[in-house]
């Protein structure tokens, strides 16, 4: 590195020997240690350049990219590891982790796959071509393009191609989300959520690694890794703004309070939970307070039940798949959503939250249900999904 010595050289090289290891190149043969160390470091600089917001600095470290975009996010912290480097002459190829934390929101870090092209100068350094998402890998927001950032009491809202004042319309909506959310849940959750309002739908499946096809029609997702870790993860609520444009106000809502739930749940969500479940209860509280009827609320299923086509079973997970048929998807929402509310109508809300905490408790979904419904509910698989099938009739007949 220009301007270091020797002596600095040997102590970088020795910081990342550990990583060697798993540095090898395309072509199986083991990269030079002094280029592995060399580019840790140069990404290191790049990583306090962007929590510093100093352009100058991060100008330094190669091209531009979406330093420019990102300079509204209240970032707290910033890091990359390097996993695999590839030379070839003055050309190289590399892999890295990207983990970074939005100040005030997230509790642990946003970790994303980057692939990175470098060039090693003629003055011996190293500098970064272009810094973006590895293939299959989500983009960040300011991959998309400049973001605008607007805060709510309980929101953070970051937008690429939005107004301030659609954006402001989304943070309204998530602060009154998040206190629907807790009286419904508790407050054993961070209380404030960050989302995601993205150009167009592609935007939105670029944010989410899959394709736009998948989305179509889906007004907003959450993301987040479930398991019932001891921190909570960073969610981000991601909107597809084209079918969120066509809701109503009272649709807006209960799908920002539907996904909000979503994020207050997730840490007791695992891989235990079924679908009919998560869905359900995220759709129970979204509806909590609206005065919405049964039938008012499922209409797809309040068709199958006057035609005689009372569901035989739960919703399985394979019926939520988003490319399904639209009208089998919406039915399995309705029916995970009624029999949310049949648990509060019948056993109590505080009977509810204890069951779905109950379930996700568990780390497989072998008997998870079942021994949920024995020790809160006391009942059993066959006459929960009778008492459900007969309260869709009474709801819906």
């Amino acid at each position: 590195m220009a301007g270091r010595g020797r002596g600095s050289r040997t102590a970088a090289v020795a910081l990342v020997a550990p990583l060697l290891a798993a540095l090898v190149s395309c072509a199986g043969q083991r990269t030079d240690n002094a280029d592995t160390a060399e580019v840790q470091l140069l990404l290191d600089r790049r990583a306090t350049a962007v929590l510093a917001g100093d352009e100058g600095a991060f100008l330094a470290t190669g091209a531009p990219t979406w330093f420019a975009n990102a300079r509204a996010v209240p970032l707290a912290a910033w890091s990359y590891r390097l996993t695999s480097l590839h030379s070839s002459g003055a050309r190289a190829t590399a892999d890295a982790e990207l983990r970074y934390r939005v100040r005030g929101y997230d509790s642990a870090p946003v970790s994303v796959h980057r692939a990175l092209t470098l060039t090693h100068e003629s003055d011996g350094t190293w500098s970064v071509d272009a810094d973006k998402p590895a293939a299959k890998a989500p983009q960040l927001p300011w991959d998309q393009g400049r973001v605008s950032v607007v805060r709510g009491t309980h929101s953070l809202v970051l937008g690429v191609g939005q107004s301030t004042v659609t954006l402001r319309s989304y943070a309204r909506l998530a602060d009154r989300a998040v206190p629907a959310v807790t009286a419904a849940w508790g407050d054993d959750w961070a209380r404030h959520v960050v989302v995601l309002v993205p150009r167009t739908l592609e935007g939105m499946a670029g944010l989410l690694g899959s394709p736009a096809a998948s989305y179509r029609g889906i007004a907003a997702v959450t993301t987040g890794e479930v398991g019932g870790a001891g921190k909570a993860p960073a969610d981000r609520i991601i909107v597809n703004p084209q079918a969120y444009a066509g809701l109503g106000d009272l649709g807006k809502q209960v799908v920002l309070t539907h996904e909000t739930t979503h994020v207050a749940s997730r840490a007791h969500t695992s891989a235990a939970t079924p679908l009919w479940l998560s869905e359900g209860y995220a759709d129970w509280v979204g509806y909590r307070d609206t005065g919405r009827t049964a039938r008012q609320a499922a209409p797809e299923l309040e068709r199958a039940v006057d035609e005689g086509n009372v569901p035989s079973a739960l919703p399985t997970d394979a019926d939520f798949g988003f490319g399904s048929d639209a009208t089998k998807l919406a039915q399995a929402y309705e029916g995970g959503w009624l029999a949310c509310r049949m648990i509060a109508d019948g056993w109590g809300e505080e009977k509810l939250g204890r069951f779905y905490r109950a379930v996700g408790a568990r780390h497989s979904r072998s008997g998870a249900v079942q021994n949920a419904l024995k020790e809160v509910l006391g009942t059993d698989s066959a006459s929960f999904t009778e008492r459900w099938r007969d309260y869709l009739g009474e709801q819906l007949g």
